[in-house]
């Protein structure tokens, strides 16, 4: 496989960007491809079967695209689909893992808090996170239905949102916790109001830098680093409407263009895991 093939990223939204940009940081040369299925989102309240097809078909359309990687940029994706991926495609797959270690590593009050999907808190994966982390702290989970939509709708710091955070984070920090972990690739968008909300005196980590590193780890591995030869370029699609450019112009802070992903009837493998979510691009 040439090392000048893109890294294929896909998030149910727009909190994926938060790891995208990571992604491009740590790695500047790369070309970078990334799906949002803002159509479905949020992957939070959805049945795990679901949220299985969603990432097939998706993964289908990456790996059409020429994607020699495949990055998860979604918490919940990762709970429900992440061994059926990389039981199938012989591609690099790194998904996510909330920073639940580095948090236990870090608190002073032996606390930590953790905000999620409730897809999430309810994973297999996320369940043997926490009984191989909670001996070594107090580790509080809070789902928080609603901001992803809040997210995805472009309200950051708006009243509605502030109430959502200012009601979930008053039991952790009620409880003591000065270690916030971001469950969520959407909830990093929402630092700054969970920064001021908390207080300079908790400290808010998520994953998006530790998953760049691990993508630069596994493409230098597998011989798949791509050349110092240009800046990298990026290209994005939505499964949901192509007037959330702007939210996604205003995230990414440069203007992005834009492309609709459809669903169409096929006879591809993903299809026959979920009829009718063939994607194509236009």
């Amino acid at each position: 496989m040439p090392a000048k093939q893109p890294i294929g990223v896909f998030d149910s939204g727009v909190g994926g960007l938060t790891v995208l940009r990571e992604i491009r940081r740590e790695l500047p040369h790369e070309d970078l491809l990334y799906v949002a299925d803002s159509g479905h989102a949020p992957y939070g309240d959805k049945p795990p079967a679901f949220i299985e097809s969603r990432a097939i078909a998706i993964t289908e359309f990456l790996l059409a695209q020429g994607a020699k990687t495949l990055v998860m940029a979604c918490n919940t994706a990762t709970g429900a689909a992440a061994p059926l991926l990389r039981s199938r495609y012989p591609v690099p797959i790194i998904a996510m893992e909330p920073a639940i270690k580095p948090a236990v590593e870090q608190t002073r009050s032996g606390v930590v808090g953790v905000l999620a999907t409730r897809q999430t808190v309810a994973s297999h994966n996320f369940s043997d996170l926490l009984r191989r982390l909670a001996q070594h702290a107090e580790i509080l989970t809070q789902p928080c239905p609603g901001l992803v939509e809040q997210v995805e709708a472009g309200d950051l710091d708006g009243a509605p949102t502030r109430a959502l955070l200012a009601g979930y984070l008053a039991p952790l920090l009620a409880h003591g916790a000065d270690t916030l972990v971001l469950g969520c690739t959407h909830y990093p968008h929402l630092t700054p109001l969970i920064q001021e909300l908390a207080g300079p005196q908790v400290v808010v980590l998520d994953s998006g830098a530790a998953v760049a590193r691990q993508v630069r780890r596994r493409l230098t591995e597998s011989g798949l680093l791509a050349p110092a030869e240009r800046a990298g370029r990026e290209r994005f699609w939505t499964s949901g409407s192509p007037s959330a450019q702007p939210l996604f112009s205003r995230l990414w802070q440069t203007a992005v263009t834009l492309e609709r992903l459809t669903p169409e009837a096929g006879h591809a493998e993903a299809d026959l895991a979920c009829p009718g979510l063939m994607l194509k691009w236009i």
